[in-house]
């Protein structure tokens, strides 16, 4: 802070140099950049495969004219928003070893980290639902009616990922409070509180919407084996057919959903400022590494992003005219 010339006692007859004055009054230490750690080269390398392998599954779907299902906008959504959470680590880790941290900067990461995972959990949801309207509305779901209602849909959802995480920005931060701050600094307990709420619905309603997805399969394999006239009691025509593996992958999306997102959210209403930062980066890491899973569960799982990236590898192995599979096997 620089001094005005009356507040430090120097005169204009005096001749003495106020610069020097305000140096020795300012005897702050220099900021020291911490040594590099396992936990800031683990935290570069992963925010780097993040932005990676999601930057490839967005320029893979906006690139091909035929990825236009409302399927292909939720999960090109969904590798937008998982790129900005590599992005914000980058950062992270860039403001922490390379450069002295500020205030600012604290909300800027924090700001793009809700905003990022904000998005990712409800384009999260959004795929969920496209796969339970697609298995319910067969005949008529991906017109181009259908196409519009996704677009609205993610614009409301960024629309909302924004103004949630601007709320550090915006004055919701304990910068100047310690007492108040949660788990996460620089957010407030109660910034945190609302938001992991948030979380939580928005990872129970998903769960409904995938039960409601298990229901709606077993109908349909129920409504073919009568047709074809198997009988229910001695062979399953799910594991016939090959449906019991569908449920075992979608199990296994469900577990790492699940595995990513609930123990933070418990966490963060749980806890407080006074909590070991242990806990809150050993439920944090999680939440952040789903953003390097959901491209190998969700985008590069479906048969025609697969078909486009092997295009763009080997393009002389692959035609151009690929018959595109209904994305409901996401």
């Amino acid at each position: 802070m620089v001094l005005n010339a009356s507040d430090s006692g120097w005169e204009e007859s005096s001749g003495t140099d106020p610069i020097f004055l305000v140096d020795q009054l300012d005897d702050s230490p220099p900021y020291q950049v911490p040594p590099l750690s396992v936990w800031g080269v683990a935290l570069c390398v992963s925010g780097t495969l993040i932005a990676t392998e999601n930057a490839i599954v967005v320029t893979a779907i906006l690139a091909t004219p035929t990825l236009r299902a409302p399927v292909f906008f939720l999960l090109a959504s969904l590798g937008l928003a998982d790129l900005l959470a590599g992005v914000a680590l980058i950062l992270h880790f860039l403001f922490l070893f390379c450069m002295e941290p500020s205030d600012w900067s604290e909300l800027m990461i924090s700001g793009l980290l809700v905003t990022s995972l904000t998005a990712s959990l409800c384009s999260l949801m959004g795929v969920a639902l496209d796969r339970y309207l697609s298995l319910s509305y067969a005949l008529t779901y991906g017109s181009g009616q259908s196409r519009r209602w996704a677009a609205v849909l993610l614009l409301l959802v960024w629309l909302g990922a924004c103004v949630i995480g601007a709320g550090p920005a915006m004055g919701w931060h304990c910068l100047r409070k310690p007492k108040s701050c949660s788990v996460a600094r620089p957010l407030t307990r109660t910034y945190l509180s609302l938001l992991c709420s948030a979380f939580l619905v928005v990872v129970v309603v998903t769960l409904q919407l995938y039960a409601g997805i298990c229901r709606v399969a077993r109908r349909h394999a129920h409504a073919i084996a009568t047709q074809r006239h198997f009988l229910p009691g001695n062979q399953s025509y799910a594991s016939k057919h090959g449906s019991g593996r569908g449920f075992s992958r979608l199990f296994l999306v469900l577990s790492v959903f699940v595995g990513c997102w609930m123990p933070f959210s418990l966490w963060g209403l749980l806890g407080d400022a006074s909590s070991p930062p242990l806990y809150t980066y050993a439920t944090l890491v999680p939440a952040a590494g789903s953003s390097l899973l959901n491209p190998l569960l969700y985008s590069l799982r479906n048969k025609d992003i697969r078909k486009v990236l092997l295009q763009a590898c080997c393009p002389h192995r692959h035609t151009q005219h690929t018959h595109m599979q209904h994305p409901v096997d996401v």
